[in-house]
Order: structure tokens, then sequence, then C-alpha cells
């Protein structure tokens, strides 16, 4: 069967199987952790084309609210990355007029960030995209069993933030 399957059938077929029992996969919860984040963020890549983004530059625009700045050392706490990744991030960023740069008016040390008219719209374009996935991902999905895996997802979420936290 050479049947030619879309983004969406390809992420479904990998959560099913990443859900499968550990006996099954030969894992545990982290292989099917990763299997669902990998297949997510690969999905939500060609997705993200259509915008001229990449994974990771969604999160950061939406972190961002209109009219407020934000520290870069803020916001790669928000988005539990290192500062660094956030510099190279905003640079790609400000080329598209999405964000800008200026320095903090109490200490010039500190870079501030905001969004700029262009990166608020472009915020509503990501959160459409978003719904599009999750409507998509929970359309299969019995509504119980959807609100259990959300809580299980938290609270998994809520640990690795916690132990990455003591980490950095």
């Amino acid at each position: 069967m050479n049947e030619r399957l879309s983004p969406s059938d390809i992420a479904v077929q990998n959560i099913a199987t990443a859900s499968a029992s550990p006996a099954d996969t030969g894992g545990g919860l982290v292989p099917s952790l990763l299997s669902i984040s990998k297949s997510t963020r690969a999905y939500l890549a060609l997705l993200l084309v259509e915008i001229d983004l990449h994974p990771g530059q969604d999160q950061l625009i939406v972190r961002l609210e209109p009219g407020e700045a934000v520290s870069v050392s803020a916001l790669a706490e928000l988005l539990a990355v290192r500062p660094s990744t956030v510099s190279k991030m905003l640079d790609r960023l400000i080329e598209k007029n999405l964000v800008q740069r200026a320095s903090n008016s109490a200490d010039a040390r500190r870079t501030m960030v905001s969004l700029t008219p262009g990166g608020e719209a472009m915020k509503l374009q990501i959160r459409s995209i978003w719904s599009k996935l999750e409507g998509e991902l929970s359309a299969s999905m019995v509504a119980d069993d959807y609100q259990r895996m959300m809580a299980a997802l938290q609270q998994a979420d809520g640990l690795l933030a916690t132990k990455l936290r003591r980490l950095r």
C-alpha cells in the first residue's frame, strides 16, 4: 500500500505508535515522549513554514505581549533555553521585523525585547496554526482520554521543568 499520507496522518500514526504499551515498543515513558515530541515538532515545522517561521520562533513570539518589553534572560527562562539561544532567534526575528531590541532604561547592560506591529499580527497567525494542530490531534480522541492525557502531560511537564531549573 503506497498511499501518500498527509502530515496530520503521519503525526496521528506516530502518536498512536508512541502510546502503544512499553512492551510493544521496547521502551517506556521516555521513548514515548521523545517520539511524540519529534512528531509534533516535525508537523508543526510543516505548518510554520507557511508563515516563514521555524519551531521555537513561534513560542518566543507567543510569550511576548504587545506593548510590554521583556529581558532576554527572562525570555530565556520562560522558554527554558539558554539566553544565547534566544539571542540567535531574536536576530532572525528582527530581520523579519517581528520583534525589536532596546536597552533597559534603568540598566543599559540589560537588553529588552518587544513585539513590533508585524510581530503582533504574526502572533495571531501562530495561534491559528496551533489551534489547527490541536484540533487535528484532539479530533480523533474521546473527551475523557483527552483530559486524562492532558493532565498526565502537564504533570510530566511540571516535573521536568522543575528538574531542569535545578540543573541550569
